[in-house]
C-alpha cells in the first residue's frame, strides 16, 4: 500500500524530527517484499523490491528513518521497460508455473541520478533503468548486452566509474558506460563466496581503504545467511570475515524463532555515520511454513574504523527490536478502507499509473487496462473479464490485488453484479500462484446470481457450499486465523454465512515453491462479456 506503518510506534511513543527514538518493529515491510535493496540520498532514503510476475513492477519506498516507509512509486509501469508475456512457455503455463518475472532489484543514487538494475526471467537477461525522480515515471531500459547471467545484478559507482556486478557461474565485474551500458575494458572474476549453495545478491561498499563484498549463500530458505569479504583492491582477490556468516537464523539458537530465511541483505550509512542492514526473511504460519512471502527487516549495524561489520550485536534480529532508531518519522497510516476513488497522476496512457489505482495494487502479468476502469462508474472499480482467461491462468487474468500482511487479517469488498453477464464469475480471492487460490465467487447462471467457495489447490477444485443470492449486491469476506482461510458471504454486511475453510498450508511457499506471497485482491473472469463493480475493499490486519 501507499504508506505501511506499525501502531508499536506510536505506542512506544517514538521521537520525531530532532529526537533518536527508541525500538522498532520487525519486519519493517510486512508481506511479499523481497530482496530488499537500499540507498540514501542526502537525508533520504529509498528502497526497492522485487515483483516476480507482478506489474507493476519494483514498487519504491521513501523513509527518513528506514522504519517507516511509504509507497511514492514503481519503477516499471510500462510494457516497453519490461515485456511479462510468454515467459513461462505453454507446459510451465499449464502446470501453474510462474517463478519468472522481475528478480533481485537493486537500487543506487549517483551524482543525482537513481539506477535501479535487474534481472528477467528466465532469459537471465540484465537491465537497469534510471530516474532524477523517483516518485515519477523512470526510464526505459538499458541493457546488458554482454552478460547472461544467474541474477541478482548490481551496480557499483566509484568517482566518475561505474561497475556492472553480476554471478555467472562465480561473481564477476566489470566497468560500464553508464549510459550506454556498455563494456569497458575487461572482465573480472571474484569468486564464489565461501562456498554455500546459491551465492546471490553481492553488493560491494567502500570503507577505510578496503572493499567489502557482501553476499547471501544457502538458497532463500532456512539455511539463507550473509557473508562478507574484503579486500584492498576492487577486483580482489577478496579473504573472508573469519566472524561470517554475519547474520542468520540458521542456528540453534534461533531455532524457535518465528523470523526464518534471512538473507539477501544490502548496507546504508545514515546522515549521522550510523550503518544499517535491510534484509529479507519471513515469518512463519506454522512449522517452518510461511504464506507471506519473504518480508523487508532491519537492524541496526555496528561497523569501526578498519574492522568488520557487526550485525545488531550477535548477527541476529528479533521482531520487536530494542535499539536507539534515528529520529523516527511515521506517516499517517493508511485507511482500513481502499475506496477504489480514481487518483490522477502525471502518467503517460501507457502506464499503469494511468488506471489510477493507490500504490500498492497489482494485476498479474502486462494487464489489459481497458478492462479496469475507476471513471465509468465513479468511486467503483469496474472489472471487465477476458473471454477464456482465469485466475487458474498463468498470464495475465482481469485480477488486482494487495499484499497480506499478518498472518490474522479480515478482507472484504462490496460486489454489485447487475451487470455481470451469464457464465460469467467474479469475486474475492486469497490468491498464492495459478493452480493455489482460495475464492469467494459469485457467478451468474441461467440468469441467477450464485455465492460459492472455490479451492484450488494443485489439479483439485472444490467447493464446499453454494448460496443463492437474495440480491445483485452482495458483501464477500476472506479471514484468516493463521490456521485456516474463512470464505464467507453476506447479503447485508452484518450477517454473513460460511461458504467453506481450509488449511494455510497450500498457500504456503514451502509446499507449491515460488517466491513469492499471498496476495488479497478482486477479480473477474467468464467470457469476455459483461462486468464486475466493486465499490471497496477493506483490509484488517491484526
Amino acid at each position: 500500500m501507499k504508506k505501511i506503518i506499525f501502531a508499536i510506534a506510536i505506542s512506544l511513543g517514538l521521537c520525531s524530527n530532532g529526537a533518536y527514538g527508541q525500538g522498532f518493529k520487525n519486519p519493517v515491510l510486512p508481506g511479499f517484499h523481497a530482496d530488499p535493496s537500499v540507498c540514501r540520498a542526502g537525508d533520504d532514503f529509498y528502497l526497492v523490491n522485487s515483483t516476480f510476475q507482478y506489474f507493476p513492477g519494483v514498487p519504491v519506498f521513501h523513509s527518513k528513518d528506514l522504519i517507516h516507509w511509504e509507497q511514492v512509486g514503481n519503477c516499471l509501469t510500462r510494457k516497453s521497460q519490461v515485456d511479462l508475456s510468454g515467459l513461462y512457455g505453454q507446459k510451465n503455463a499449464e502446470l501453474g508455473w510462474t517463478n519468472a518475472g522481475v528478480y533481485a532489484t537493486t537500487i543506487r543514487h549517483h551524482n543525482g541520478r537513481f539506477y535501479m538494475v535487474t534481472t528477467l526471467f528466465p532469459s537471465r537477461r540484465h537491465f537497469y533503468v534510471w530516474t532524477d525522480n523517483p516518485a515519477g515515471e523512470w526510464s526505459e531500459p538499458i541493457v546488458i548486452d554482454f552478460a547472461i547471467g544467474s541474477c541478482d545484478p548490481t551496480l557499483y559507482f566509484e568517482d566518475d566509474k561505474c561497475y556492472f556486478l553480476w554471478k555467472e557461474g562465480d561473481i564477476k565485474i566489470c566497468e560500464i558506460d553508464v549510459t550506454t551500458g556498455k563494456k569497458i575494458g575487461e572482465i573480472h572474476h571474484l569468486g564464489v563466496g565461501l562456498g554455500g549453495r546459491y551465492p546471490e545478491g553481492p553488493h560491494i561498499y567502500k570503507k577505510d581503504g578496503w572493499y567489502y563484498m557482501m553476499l547471501a549463500e544457502g538458497g532463500t530458505e532456512q539455511g539463507h545467511h550473509v557473508n562478507i569479504l574484503r579486500s584492498r583492491s576492487l577486483f580482489g582477490p577478496y579473504e573472508s570475515n573469519k566472524a561470517n556468516p554475519i547474520l542468520t537464523h540458521f542456528s540453534m539458537e534461533m531455532q524457535n524463532s518465528d523470523i526464518q530465511g534471512l538473507g539477501h541483505a544490502d548496507l546504508v550509512q545514515a546522515p549521522d555515520s550510523s550503518w544499517w542492514m535491510i534484509c529479507l526473511g519471513y515469518r512463519t504460519s506454522g512449522y517452518l511454513l510461511h504464506v507471506m512471502g519473504r518480508e523487508t527487516f532491519l537492524a541496526p549495524v555496528r561497523w569501526d574504523k578498519n574492522a568488520w561489520p557487526v550485525v545488531n550485536g550477535n548477527g541476529t534480529l528479533q521482531a520487536d527490536m530494542d535499539c536507539v532508531t534515528l529520529p523516527q518519522v511515521p506517516f499517517a497510516p493508511d485507511p482500513l478502507r481502499e475506496e477504489f476513488n480514481y487518483i490522477k497522476r502525471n502518467a503517460p496512457a501507457d502506464s499503469y499509473s494511468s488506471i489510477g489505482l493507490a500504490y500498492g495494487w497489482h494485476s498479474i502479468g502486462n494487464p489489459d487496462f481497458s478492462r479496469y476502469s475507476l471513471t465509468e462508474r465513479s468511486g467503483w472499480l469496474r472489472l471487465k473479464p477476458a473471454a477464456g482467461i482465469t485466475l487458474d491462468a498463468a498470464t495475465s487474468p482481469t485480477f488486482v490485488a494487495r499484499r497480506q500482511t499478518e498472518r490474522n487479517f479480515t478482507a472484504t469488498t462490496l460486489l454489485d453484479a447487475s451487470k455481470m453477464s451469464d457464465g460469467m464469475q467474479a469475486g474475492l480471492t486469497a490468491y498464492a500462484a495459478p493452480l493455489n487460490h482460495y475464492d469467494v465467487v459469485v457467478e451468474k447462471r441461467g440468469g441467477k446470481l450464485f455465492a460459492k467457495s472455490n479451492i484450488r489447490i494443485g489439479e483439485m477444485t472444490h467447493t464446499f457450499k453454494e448460496l443463492p443470492l437474495k440480491s445483485s449486491v452482495a458483501y464477500l469476506r476472506i479471514t484468516s486465523d493463521r490456521d485456516y482461510y474463512y470464505l464467507e458471504v453476506s447479503d447485508d454486511g452484518a450477517k454473513f454465512q460460511p461458504l467453506g475453510r481450509m488449511d494455510y498450508r497450500y498457500l504456503t511457499t514451502e509446499v507449491i515453491g515460488g517466491f513469492t506471497g499471498v496476495m488479497l485482491g478482486v477479480f473477474a473472469q467468464g467470457n469476455g462479456k459483461g462486468c464486475a463493480d466493486f465499490d471497496w475493499m477493506e483490509y484488517d490486519a491484526m
